[in-house]
């Protein structure tokens, strides 16, 4: 659990770091944005109800830990980006956002951690089998 916990911790610490440091930027690869939506900026405006959905998908990740420890690493990831994102939808009422690449919609590190989360999974439980 202490792993766990402590990736979760880490990329959260590196997500508001990141998110401060970035603010209003704009230069290169970096654009610093807000939104009020989900990933692609869908459900915009609705702050209140993906801030619920993101604790949903917290109790899920400590269940879904609790179930596999051995996803720890990926795990860990995905709460750790959650938890970013949602420290910003409570402060701000919205997701910062700075890394554009032009041919993707503006992210983060949450968000990034959050796929490399995914990924992790996808891997060892499609191609794998091992979970």
């Amino acid at each position: 659990m202490k792993k766990f916990v402590l990736i979760a911790v880490l990329v959260v610490i590196l997500d508001q770091i990141t998110k401060f440091l970035m603010k209003d930027v704009h230069y290169g690869i970096f654009n610093y944005v807000t939104n009020s939506g989900a990933a692609f900026s869908l459900f915009k405006g609705y702050t209140i109800v993906l801030s619920v959905i993101s604790i949903a998908v917290i109790v899920f990740l400590l269940y879904f830990y609790k179930k596999y420890p051995k996803l720890w690493l990926s795990l860990g990831f995905i709460l750790g980006g959650t938890i970013g994102n949602l420290i910003d939808r409570i402060i701000f009422g919205h997701v910062r956002d700075f890394i554009d690449l032009t041919y993707w919609p503006i992210f983060n590190v949450a968000d990034s951690f959050n796929v490399i989360g995914v990924c992790i999974i996808c891997y060892l439980v499609v191609l794998r089998n091992r979970i």
